[in-house]
């Protein structure tokens, strides 16, 4: 298990501009709803944008602490329209 403050600084600690909305989905602090948006993610793909978020909480799912993320991204640019 893991708090949404805890999940929201690994994210920040890798992308440090990210703006991080998070959702407990089931209310067992371990299946998440992730939405990141990040100047970062400008002329990336969205596979290369959810693995720079996947790389960024890879201890906490490999220790089970996430056990299941649906994550949505992206950039600043894209968010402001």
């Amino acid at each position: 298990m893991i708090d949404n403050e805890s999940l929201r600084h690994l994210i920040l600690h890798a992308i440090p501009d990210a703006r991080v909305e998070i959702f407990d989905r089931t209310g067992t602090m371990d299946h998440f709803n992730i939405s990141v948006t990040s100047a970062q993610f400008a002329q990336k793909s969205l596979i290369e944008q959810h693995q720079m978020v996947y790389a960024a909480l890879r201890t906490a799912l490999k220790d089970g602490r996430v056990h299941a993320v649906e994550l949505k991204t992206q950039t600043l640019e894209r968010s402001a329209s």
